[in-house]
């Protein structure tokens, strides 16, 4: 029986992170004493330092030869069996998509483990948990943000192959990535030379219109802000018009065709902004209020129809933003393709309608065609790589876990001056984080971005099905008592930050992670204490 001095002490805990994250938001929000750029300042620290450092010191203070793997396994067989059943929801239902996947794969399996598991679970069932929670952060780290990562960069690999190459896709034998190619997802300007070689076959290079890498972390989950964003989404540059929009939205301009015989051209591959509207009809030199600044991009738009607004397939490229404006702007909530209830609205002229119906078998025809498994794993496995070698976080999670096993089994003491500089660093690392995702909630226009219904149904998804399933893996893996809490438990922290970044810098559902990450944050602390009573009857 769960006492009332055991809630406090669960409380007591939670309660100082908590004042952290309200101290970050009131100072955006409310006494407006930090910037945006203030903030990506802040961020960088905390991304680039303070988590890693923080990081490092949970991962080297761990025993791997201790580790209990029946735990782990439970853990891992959650995700696997998600996964799974996602993917033959994606195989055999007309409602899957592979974004659907990986967005609810993110939502269900991957808690804030870090941030929140270590300390709250420790005052629920102490001490001991805390080396658990960081089992399970090696494994997420190691394993699952990289597969996340894969499916992500895959889905880019895709979408980037369809719209490029829809005729000759199954005849590309080789793609070569420029080094400052930091990812084919939607964070960068693209541009792809494609020829023949003597034997028929296409080589692509993929090269970074901008050449700019980021050193930003995309693992840690904190760095969120753009040095030059501001309140409303600044838009990089493109090649479109105003006479580049289709019934769809706006379309990738080619600058070149590809030929039979000759592929000494390059394409321009630029990312999508599809316009809130089914269709805009330009007027000529004359713009219209509606039509005005579609030289750049639309950036925000007085449409109101979130039915709408949801259905565009705005994968967006070459900016970054902070807020994802709902109401007010663009969403940038993303599928693979048009809502068949929302690609027809407001299109009357039937010649109009025969045109979105022939591109939308046209899209389907293409996804038959795809470059052979092996150059399509090259390839990803590639920008996966990068990634990783990118990310500070990767390299805190190896030589904390190298240190670890170096440590427990000759017992060498790390010297006391690198002990002592990487203390001082990641004592702050803690509630450096709930700062940072206060700023973060504090630059929002407003908790729910999504809509009612799907944040309903990523509440659902997150403190209900994960628990649900892992309670049902750990019973068949023979676990009970207090680790059968522990698990339940830890599924049912809020959504990691992970998922979120990437999420927005691939363009993929970012309202719906942004939603589950703050407004989670905020529902998690009465959830979590809900389900503590309950198994503790």
């Amino acid at each position: 029986m769960i006492k009332g001095s055991d809630v406090y002490d669960v409380v007591a805990a939670i309660v100082p992170l908590y004042v952290a994250l309200i101290l970050a938001y009131g100072s955006v929000r409310w006494w407006k004493i930090f910037s945006p750029e203030q903030c990506s300042g802040i961020n960088r620290f905390v991304s680039v330092f303070a988590v890693p450092f923080l990081c490092f010191r949970f991962i080297s203070n761990n025993d791997p030869y201790t580790m209990n793997f029946r735990f782990l396994a439970a853990d891992s067989l959650q995700k696997v069996v998600i996964l799974v059943a996602l993917v033959l929801w994606n195989a055999f239902t007309k409602w899957g998509s592979l974004d659907w996947t990986i967005t609810l794969f993110s939502l269900s399996t991957l808690p804030n483990t870090l941030i929140m598991g270590v300390p709250l679970l420790k005052a629920m069932y102490g001490d001991f948990t805390g080396t658990l929670m960081i089992q399970i952060v090696v494994f997420q780290s190691v394993i699952w943000y990289t597969l996340l990562l894969f499916m992500f960069e895959y889905r880019a690999a895709k979408l980037l192959i369809m719209e490029n190459f829809p005729d000759t896709a199954g005849s590309i034998s080789s793609f070569r990535v420029d080094s400052h190619v930091g990812s084919l997802g939607g964070r960068e300007m693209l541009e792809t030379n494609a020829e023949t070689g003597e034997d028929g076959n296409v080589h692509v290079v993929v090269r970074s219109m901008s050449r700019s890498v980021s050193v930003a972390s995309y693992l840690t989950g904190i760095e969120i802000y753009s040095e030059e964003s501001s309140r409303e989404p600044k838009l990089g540059r493109s090649n479109f018009s105003a006479t580049d929009l289709h019934p769809h939205g706006l379309k990738r301009e080619r600058m070149s065709k590809i030929h039979d015989k000759s592929f000494s051209r390059s394409k321009s591959v630029g990312h999508n902004l599809v316009s809130p509207y089914p269709f805009l009809k330009p007027t000529g030199d004359k713009e219209t209020d509606i039509n005005k600044g579609l030289h750049m991009f639309m950036s925000s738009s007085p449409t109101s129809d979130p039915n709408v607004r949801h259905a565009a397939n705005n994968r967006v490229g070459s900016y970054e933003f902070e807020t994802m404006e709902s109401s007010n702007g663009v969403d940038f909530a993303s599928q693979t393709g048009p809502s068949k209830d929302v690609e027809n609205k407001g299109v009357e002229d039937p010649v109009l309608k025969n045109q979105m119906n022939s591109n939308s078998e046209g899209d389907s025809n293409r996804r038959k065609e795809m470059p052979r498994a092996s150059v399509m794993i090259k390839l990803i496995l590639t920008m996966v790589l990068r990634n990783l070698i990118r990310n500070p976080n990767t390299y805190a999670s190896v030589s904390g876990l190298v240190w670890s096993l170096i440590f427990f089994r000759w017992n060498m003491k790390m010297p006391s001056i690198i002990k002592g500089s990487i203390d001082i660093i990641s004592n702050a690392g803690l509630g450096m984080a709930m700062f940072s995702l206060g700023l973060f909630m504090g630059l929002q226009p407003k908790i729910i971005t999504c809509g009612k219904t799907r944040a309903m149904i990523s509440m659902l998804v997150k403190f209900l099905v994960g628990p649900m399933v892992i309670l049902a893996t750990s019973k068949a893996m023979d676990i009970n008592g207090v680790l059968l809490k522990v698990a339940v438990i830890q599924a049912s922290l809020p959504e990691g930050l992970v998922p979120f970044i990437f999420a927005k810098e691939y363009n993929l559902h970012a309202d719906i992670l942004s939603t589950a990450v703050i407004f989670g944050m905020v529902i998690a602390f009465p959830v979590t204490i809900v389900y503590y009573v309950i198994l503790g009857l």
